[in-house]
């Protein structure tokens, strides 16, 4: 009797999971042809997992992408979310079959790899510096997770296909030279993110208006870049320039970086808004 519960056990479990990966679901989720297209590489790679019983990885994932695959794959059971530390922002989809636990994700075959960067201290590198150094050296966007750069170093997160070629030959970000070496995962020690801290008042916290004053810039132009599709709020693209901006919020714009509506601090004598933003160095 219990073989035979286990083996209903199991049925349901495997219908369960049929269920779920329903190629058809594409067509309903996506938006645009970029994002069907997306959406049908993530499915291919994670039904291989799936049907042959064995662990399966997608590349790093951007929030606003992670969305859109949730809406696919829904509580796929096995299926995991992870970029190589707890508060990563860019995740890869990672399935792992019934025999392996959450373990795996930072173990020795993790399909995620740390590469830790050391420089000179009086160097100065930027994110930007090396993404832009990364995507130089021929490296696909979606082998690439967050970079977290410190003081002196830079841990950034990596698909395991491509450390061995970057362990080789990542010399530098922008003009610093920096050595490279592989970390355990389970060793990594994320930095407080870099900051600026801006003070100002609004009229609102509109989208727009917040943009406007967390980058220095219009808020004509502010709109422009909401409208283009270019920003977005906790990594979920906005296109409405009118869009209620709450305290907590993340806001990225594509172009310009990513700030941190901080602190709403109520109204002033002339009925503006007093905020404070962080701006991410």
């Amino acid at each position: 009797q219990e073989k035979l519960l286990s083996i209903r056990a199991e049925m349901c479990y495997n219908t369960f999971k049929e269920a779920l990966m329903d190629r058809s679901n594409i067509e309903k989720i996506a938006r645009t042809t970029e994002e069907k297209m997306l959406l049908s590489k993530l499915w291919d790679k994670i039904q291989t997992g799936v049907r042959r019983e064995i662990p399966a990885s997608t590349g790093f994932l951007s929030p606003s992408e992670q969305h859109s695959a949730k809406f696919l794959f829904g509580d796929l059971p096995g299926l995991y979310a992870f970029g190589g530390y707890a508060d990563a922002e860019r995740k890869m989809l990672i399935f792992l079959p019934e025999y392996l636990d959450g373990t795996y994700l930072d173990g020795e075959d993790s399909p995620v790899v740390c590469l830790h960067a050391e420089f000179y201290q009086g160097d100065t590198p930027t994110h930007r510096d090396f993404l832009g150094a990364l995507m130089g050296s021929g490296v696909a966007r979606e082998a690439v997770g967050d970079i977290c750069v410190g003081s002196g170093c830079c841990d950034f997160f990596v698909t395991e296909q491509i450390a061995p070629y970057l362990l080789q030959n990542f010399t530098g970000a922008g003009r610093t030279k920096v050595r490279l070496s592989r970390i355990s995962l389970q060793d990594v020690t994320i930095a407080p993110a870099q900051t600026k801290e801006i003070r100002d008042t609004l009229a609102s916290l509109r989208l727009d208006s917040v943009i406007s004053s967390g980058f220095r810039i219009g808020r004509s132009l502010a709109a422009d870049y909401v409208t283009a599709g270019k920003a977005s709020i906790d990594g979920l693209p906005c296109e409405k320039p009118d869009k209620p901006v709450e305290e907590g919020q993340k806001i990225s714009v594509r172009g310009l970086g990513k700030i941190l509506l901080s602190q709403v601090n109520g109204q002033t004598k002339k009925g503006r808004i007093g905020v404070t933003i962080l701006r991410y160095i």
